[in-house]
């Protein structure tokens, strides 16, 4: 039960906003009294720390397969972001705002968890990137992951990059797109290039 309190709050959450869904609605979209829900959350707080740290786990999990799949830097980090879009293609932007005005403490929580799972695939991807030459030799990849990581954060801010002005999708792909172009050789740029050719609508 607890599993499935988990999922549909999850979708609830990230649909309307974290702030926005009750209990009452949770419990009326699953059937089941809100006793039911406190017997095994014991307030809104902890159900919203467990959904988010819920995904967390999910899209990390995710990530792994691709990374062990991928067959070289600039494909998997693709992968990675049509995985990353296709989960979360239900998230409305005031979910992340009211989890960061609302619960700020969880947020701050889910943004060190967040470093610390994704901190380690992106130093390797650019450190295979160079070695097949597709990245520059030259790059400090301790600076440019995190620089990755802080830019992938931020376009994920409506207060920025409002909703009715940017597309969620774009924003990913534009980003992905930006950071690569930085940091690629010629013949990881003519990689680069035929991938998006490629998957272009």
């Amino acid at each position: 039960m607890k599993a499935k309190i988990i999922s549909k709050s999850e979708e609830l959450f990230l649909s309307l906003g974290f702030k926005n869904v009750t209990m009452d609605e949770i419990a009326n979209a699953m059937g089941i009294s809100k006793k039911t829900i406190y017997a095994h959350f014991p307030n809104k707080v902890e159900l919203v720390r467990s959904v988010t740290f819920s995904i967390l786990e999910y899209i990390h999990k995710n990530i792994e397969q691709i990374n062990e799949n991928a067959v070289n830097p600039i494909e998997k980090m693709y992968d990675i972001n049509m995985f990353i879009m296709h989960y979360l293609r239900n998230e409305r932007g005031s979910a992340q705002f009211q989890l960061k005005k609302y619960y700020p403490a969880i947020f701050e929580q889910l943004e060190v968890k967040k470093f610390e799972k994704m901190h380690s695939s992106v130093e390797n991807s650019l450190k295979k990137g160079i070695e097949l030459k597709l990245f520059r030799a030259d790059i400090d990849v301790a600076f440019i992951s995190r620089i990755y990581f802080i830019g992938m954060s931020g376009i994920r801010d409506t207060a920025v990059f409002k909703e009715d002005q940017f597309n969620k999708n774009y924003l990913m792909n534009s980003y992905l797109e930006y950071h690569l172009r930085a940091i690629v050789t010629d013949k990881g740029f003519k990689f680069l290039n035929k991938h998006i050719q490629k998957n272009k609508p």
